[in-house]
């Protein structure tokens, strides 16, 4: 098999050849770069099996590589974006490490190159534009709340998390007091900064400045307590774990 190395930092890109060597010591890396113009000179005049490609390159933004030519072979992104990107990834069917690369996943991700052989297509170029222009989105500052006869308006940051229960979506302020909103979780992660606001599971979805501990468990799995206590346990799948890490470290 043969992969090129797309990545800006020397760091991430030695340490990356090195855990694919030791994966597949037969495995022929033609090519290192770390431009979005060098990239498109080698593709133009060579072939690869596989590509793996950083977001961010030293010249501009990896997605720029598809408006200047077609590409249709299997990518592997390298990238430390949150689930949304992620989410898109998939999508077009395209694998993705989440950094700091760990040999086990890139393990995995070969496993699932060499076992599909995903079908070679052009990459929505749009949608990976409206990923990576994601921080420039505008996001919702305040929410309208009623109790009783009042209404009020909550700032994002007096908020502390949002809970799913039954049929009910819950707004969790600061000071304890919470409010029933229409409104999914689903539709809140759409409207939240992801830099802010994390998905724990399928019941919460809390500010970054509420979560109080973080506790292991058993299977990659972490139980999170958050402020003001939750009603029951928070648990973060062993499948979300390492991208709420990734979330915590940002």
């Amino acid at each position: 098999m043969r992969a090129i190395i797309v990545e800006d930092e020397k760091h991430a890109r030695d340490n990356l050849e090195k855990l694919l060597l030791e994966l597949d010591p037969e495995l022929d890396i033609q090519a290192k770069m770390d431009t979005v113009s060098k990239t498109v000179d080698w593709l133009t005049n060579n072939e690869t099996d596989l590509i793996f490609l950083d977001i961010h390159l030293a010249d501009d933004l990896s997605f720029k590589i598809f408006e200047k030519i077609k590409v249709t072979t299997p990518i592997i992104f390298t990238t430390a974006y949150d689930q949304y990107a992620l989410k898109a990834f998939k999508v077009n069917s395209v694998d993705y490490l989440l950094k700091p690369i760990e040999k086990e996943e890139l393990s995995q991700s070969l496993d699932k190159y060499r076992s599909t052989q995903a079908p070679q297509q052009e990459l929505n170029v749009e949608k990976i534009r409206e990923i990576i222009n994601e921080k420039d989105k505008v996001y919702q500052q305040r929410f309208v709340v009623s109790r009783r006869d009042k209404i009020l308006s909550v700032k994002i940051e007096d908020i502390a998390y949002f809970e799913g229960e039954d049929r009910y979506v819950y707004l969790n302020r600061k000071d304890g007091t919470k409010y029933i909103i229409d409104y999914k979780l689903a539709d809140l992660e759409e409207l939240l900064d992801p830099s802010i606001f994390f998905r724990l599971n399928r019941s919460f979805i809390a500010h970054f400045e509420s979560i109080e501990k973080i506790t292991s468990m058993s299977k990659s799995r972490v139980k999170v307590d958050l402020k003001p206590s939750a009603s029951r346990d928070i648990v973060v799948s062993s499948a979300n774990t390492r991208s709420f890490k990734a979330w915590l470290n940002k």
